[in-house]
């Protein structure tokens, strides 16, 4: 069969379909050759050659004949077949195509025909473009956008079948791209990791703020786990932070020096000798504090030298008796 049909047009085959499709039963019961040219005509009209071309003719007999004896036409067959199609049917849409001209070749075997493959195709994908649209309109808003980019439907048919503009798909699209650099990077410590334990790459995880989510999809751990993890975390955080207080607490005290009872009393008349050096050599409490500090005096001392300093002479007295 000649196609001799631009690249802009329907295939010389579908056209011919379409316009018996649009024929009634009666047309049938009439002469045969007068409806071979009277549908030639039509198709004519459409852009092709047929009334001029033996082989064209010659076709739409043939296809003519297979309407009138089946008695219903082929592409309300395929149509139909295309039609009740599913998402899980056009994973593969070679195995789609192959699948219903499988089936409704066994009524029309001239579908068979291997040239007219591509234009089968074409229309599974046209079939599959309509279902992952409408299940993206199911979910609806970016969920939907989101759904067909990860199907890896074009762009202008993303913008085109959603009416979305094109700095909304912009939008969408660059929470994909990071969400699937945010992947790679996870892989990436999954892999770095090598042998370590899973609580050990669980670990590195959780310090590198990686999504519980994207841990147990990619890392294939588990919520227990995870949480096993931070609760061991989350105590090891708690034991640093006491030793930590208790080892501020010791350096303060180590600052502060003794406490006034355990002074001895010796060393409390040293030390109200000092700050009586100190005080006769200012009276300005910061200068006092330094030099105190300086002089290794214990803090208890020092508040008392700069907020009650006539109470050193009773501590002094009380120095002396024990002494």
């Amino acid at each position: 069969m000649t196609n001799d049909a631009g690249t802009d047009k329907q295939p010389l085959w579908l056209s011919m379909e379409e316009t018996i499709l649009g024929l009634a039963d009666g047309d049938f019961s009439g002469n045969p050759e007068q409806l071979v040219h009277k549908t030639a005509k039509l198709i004519d009209d459409t852009g092709h050659n047929v009334s001029g071309n033996g082989s064209n003719l010659l076709e739409l007999r043939w296809a003519l004949e297979a309407r009138r004896q089946v008695g219903r036409p082929m592409l309300s067959d395929l149509r139909g077949a295309v039609d009740g199609l599913t998402l899980d049917d056009v994973a593969d849409t070679y195995r789609a195509m192959r699948n219903v001209v499988g089936r409704v070749g066994e009524t029309w075997p001239r579908l068979k025909d291997s040239a007219r493959r591509p234009d089968l195709l074409s229309m599974i994908d046209e079939a599959k473009l309509g279902l992952l649209t409408a299940k993206a309109q199911e979910l609806g808003g970016d969920k939907g956008i989101r759904y067909l980019i990860e199907a890896g439907v074009e762009i202008p048919l993303i913008i085109e079948r959603l009416a979305i503009t094109q700095e909304k798909y912009d939008e969408v699209n660059a929470a994909v791209e990071a969400e699937k650099a945010e992947r790679s990077r996870v892989q990436g410590l999954i892999d770095g990791a090598g042998d370590k334990s899973v609580d050990d790459k669980i670990k590195l995880m959780i310090n590198e703020n990686v999504e519980d989510a994207l841990m147990i999809e990619l890392a294939g751990v588990t919520t227990a786990q995870i949480k096993g993890v931070k609760d061991a975390m989350e105590a090891e955080i708690r034991e640093k932070e006491r030793l930590a207080a208790e080892a501020e607490a010791r350096k303060k005290a180590e600052a502060e020096g003794p406490s006034l009872d355990a002074i001895e009393p010796s060393d409390m008349l040293e030390h109200i000798e000092a700050i009586r050096e100190i005080l006769d050599f200012s009276d300005v409490e910061k200068e006092i504090r330094t030099m105190c500090e300086q002089s290794s005096i214990p803090k208890c001392l020092v508040d008392i030298a700069v907020s009650e300093p006539d109470k050193l002479d009773e501590l002094e007295e009380k120095a002396e008796a024990a002494g």
